[in-house]
């Protein structure tokens, strides 16, 4: 086991609410939705995180900094996690039809997430993987925070400064509070997740579909959506596969959210403009391209559907042409743009790199089993 300090990200995810609520509910019932909400999160942190271990109620995992390296996906990373959450919460309180306090409390529940980046060491001791280390002991300490006495906020998401520094943005409305232990002072920003989850659900939602689109491409890669999704959007891993320099131009609100823009450069004389459309992380998104060239604009919508075993998607891109040309002559347009800058060419080198960078992650961990 390599002991040398990494760093990278610290997250906690933890039920708020369940000390109470079991206090006072069936504990066979309440274990078994315990159960379901603790894989549930399980599952959607796996992709991007390494989960260290359960600790009740919580889930703690981690991330080197070279894993995540467009740190805008933790923060998609979470917010879609308590989406699911709340959903899942909602699932089960429709699908039951037992009167028990154990379901009937269940709304009760809710969930909020620390994260941290900071230094820490991965320790084996009696077989198991432990880490260890100052930052490792403060998002710990960060679960006894003054948040909800502070705002009532019962579903929260408390970024350190620190991490928000590698993140890179900083999402407004956003409450900043210091708080203090033993280890010293830090300072936090909080974001409630109450109207986030609103926002996320109730949003109108842009999209070509498959019976509108003028060119469609699916590609299977060997990566789950989350690691899928950083290909797609960060731009160190676009310029490898679309072979073209990507540069975020606006971000409203301090993040990629519907209104972003891109300025895209394609070699010395040609470029585009990249707007988002619709933005729904890790299951699909919507860009518009305006090309610069005679009113030469497209729409793509790139799906992402996880495939059996969690380890694999498949990425479907839709593409529709919006020039003020015949119906007839939309397809082959669309077919000659897609050519002109390369399009179908860079997902197939998209497909490679993925499994490429996949097969290296499948040889680094078996390299210790055979050493």
């Amino acid at each position: 086991m390599d002991t040398k300090t990494q760093h990278g990200y610290l997250v906690l995810a933890d039920i708020s609410g369940f000390t109470s609520y079991l206090a006072g509910v069936e504990l066979e019932h309440a274990h078994e939705i315990l159960t379901e909400l603790l894989e549930l999160i399980v599952e959607r942190f796996q992709s991007v995180l390494t989960i260290s271990k359960l600790e009740g109620d919580a889930v703690f995992a981690y991330a080197p900094l070279a894993k995540v390296p467009r740190g805008e996906t933790l923060l998609e990373l979470i917010e879609a996690t308590y989406v699911t959450f709340r959903d899942r919460v909602e699932a089960i309180r429709r699908r039951t039809t037992c009167e028990c306090n154990a379901c009937s409390a269940l709304p009760k529940l809710d969930l909020k997430f620390l994260a941290h980046h900071g230094s820490y060491i991965v320790q084996n001791v009696a077989g198991l993987n432990e880490l260890v280390g100052t930052d490792v002991n403060m998002v710990h300490r960060l679960l006894k925070n003054h948040v909800g006495e502070a705002t009532g906020w019962r579903a929260y998401a408390l970024f350190t400064e620190a991490v928000l520094d590698h993140i890179g943005v900083r999402p407004e409305r956003m409450n900043p509070q210091t708080e203090t232990y033993d280890l010293g002072a830090i300072q936090t920003h909080s974001l409630n997740l109450h109207p986030r989850y609103a926002e996320l659900t109730a949003a109108r939602r842009v999209i070509v579909a498959p019976e509108e689109a003028h060119r469609s491409l699916v590609v299977e890669c060997d990566a789950p959506p989350p690691v899928l999704w950083e290909w797609l959007n960060d731009p160190r891993r676009r310029v490898q596969w679309e072979k073209h320099d990507m540069q975020p131009a606006v971000r409203p609100a301090g993040r990629t959210a519907p209104g972003a823009r891109n300025h895209c450069m394609h070699g010395k004389n040609v470029s585009l403009i990249e707007t988002v459309l619709d933005w729904r992380p890790f299951e699909y998104f919507t860009v518009e391209k305006d090309t610069r060239m005679g009113g030469m604009v497209f729409a793509q919508t790139f799906c992402l559907e996880p495939l059996p075993g969690g380890n694999r998607t498949r990425l479907s891109i839709f593409v529709k042409f919006k020039m003020p040309l015949p119906r007839l002559l939309l397809g082959p347009a669309c077919r000659f743009t897609m050519g002109l800058f390369g399009i179908e060419q860079s997902f197939r080198d998209l497909v490679r790199l993925v499994g490429e960078e996949a097969a290296r992650e499948q040889s680094a961990m078996l390299s210790p089993a055979i050493g």
